[in-house]
């Protein structure tokens, strides 16, 4: 089992020496990338529980024979491991560490619980839908890249604003001026896109979102589209000053040129996660959103 954690935080630093040492009395072999190691050792001292190091390099050659990545951190640091292990069908179980922690899975009071399930294989495995990206320019193909929440486009930090025109499946929708677009999975119906001013999508819908960012616009409202759909988004800026950027996940940065087209589609490889109650997503956004819920006369459900 890989165990990854947010280094420079002293709980995730402790949850993970908890980790690891149960792991060690169950007979299981922890492992740790090399980053998350040494920032470990850096705050505690060299560990007295056994643990492997894996390079950070990805994809990593190891991941074959990983069975489960524990995650011990926020929302960041799951994507961290995601993106870390995208490809290898690893499932991925967070440990919630940081503030809201949607993709994680337990929160530190079921730490031992957690470790236990993980142990006994007691667990099912969700797949979460990713989006692949493409930039063009012109006729070549320029990037490649991945999300399991967003793919954005926004302006560079000197920038006021630029010049979208926004599509589906090869047909134009609208254009604006605004501060960006951001392309969404239910994932990431609850990150950026919700604070943005998106609809929660439930993570078993299959859709795509299209959520635009302070736009100048009578139209800019989000759109859900089609699993199947092709989004489309073009840098139409032409004044000199204008920049943009494509961020996926808030992780991996590009410098667009003007007249890039970003198209986003269902990846054809989801994101595992691997989740020990499946619960109602309603009680999930209720607990996760500490959102008021008096007054509600519905039939009783036990929890």
């Amino acid at each position: 089992m890989v165990v990854v954690l947010h280094p420079h935080r002293a709980a995730a630093r402790a949850a993970a020496l908890t980790v690891c040492a149960r792991l060690a009395a169950e007979g299981i072999e922890a492992r740790m990338l090399e980053s998350d190691y040494r920032a470990l050792v850096e705050y505690e001292d060299q560990p007295e529980v056994p643990i492997s190091v894996i390079p950070d390099s990805a994809p990593n050659p190891d991941s074959a024979d990983v069975e489960l990545v524990m995650v011990l951190g926020g929302d960041g640091t799951i994507l961290r491991a995601a993106e870390h292990f995208h490809g290898s069908q690893v499932p991925i179980m967070g440990i919630n560490l940081g503030h809201v922690g949607f993709l994680a899975e337990s929160e530190r009071k079921d730490l031992e619980l957690a470790v236990r399930r993980a142990a006994d294989r007691d667990y099912e495995v969700e797949q979460r839908m990713a989006l692949d990206i493409a930039v063009s320019l012109g006729d070549e193909v320029i990037h490649r890249g991945w999300a399991l929440n967003e793919a954005t486009i926004e302006k560079s930090r000197d920038c006021s604003m630029i010049e979208l025109a926004l599509g589906v499946d090869a047909r134009p929708v609208t254009s604006f001026g605004a501060d960006g677009v951001i392309l969404a999975t239910p994932t990431g119906s609850t990150a950026y896109a919700f604070s943005a001013g998106g609809p929660i999508v439930w993570p078993e819908v299959e859709a795509l979102l299209m959520v635009p960012i302070s736009a100048h616009a009578l139209f800019a409202k989000p759109m859900v589209v089609a699993p199947d759909a092709r989004l489309g988004v073009e840098f139409a800026s032409v004044q000199p000053d204008a920049s943009a950027e494509l961020w996926c996940d808030g992780r991996r940065i590009l410098d667009l040129p003007r007249g890039a087209r970003i198209e986003a589609v269902k990846s054809a490889t989801p994101v595992p996660l691997a989740r020990l109650n499946m619960g109602e997503f309603s009680d999930r956004l209720v607990a996760k959103f500490h959102l008021p819920v008096a007054g509600w006369r519905g039939p009783a459900v036990e929890p």
